[in-house]
């Protein structure tokens, strides 16, 4: 099996990882937060950050050559319990049944300035 490394036009880290990394047909995208092309913090309410992050998630799989309707995993990260609830009613927009399998962990972004960050998995079979 072959690993190609994912970059496109992902905001930049100076952190040791890739933004995305495909492994045969899966492309195994790297948490993605509200952060701007610097890979700098852009805080905002619960939505925009969710937005933010999405559209980083997207931005990455669209130079894999994939979109969200190819997300079969989701990993989810809340700060905050209250933002549960606007949390499935923004996801319900984003994915339809059969939705993808998920994980959602709350509170464990305390300190680090963040509402919300994502990791995704996708599959693609690759071209012959």
């Amino acid at each position: 099996m072959t690993k190609q490394a994912i970059f496109g036009d992902s905001p930049r880290s100076h952190l040791p990882f890739s933004p995305a990394l495909r492994a045969g047909p899966f492309v195994f995208v790297s948490g993605q937060a509200s952060v701007n092309d610097e890979g700098k913090i852009v805080s905002g309410t619960f939505r925009e950050e969710f937005q933010r992050s999405i559209a980083n998630v997207e931005r990455i799989l669209k130079a894999a050559g994939c979109t969200l309707q190819d997300v079969v995993k989701v990993n989810s990260y809340l700060g905050h319990a209250e933002d549960l609830g606007e949390y499935n009613q923004l996801y319900r927009g984003l994915f339809s049944e059969p939705f993808p399998a998920r994980t959602t962990l709350v509170g464990v972004l305390d300190g680090c300035g963040l509402k919300y960050e994502v990791d995704v998995i996708a599959y693609r079979a690759e071209s012959a």
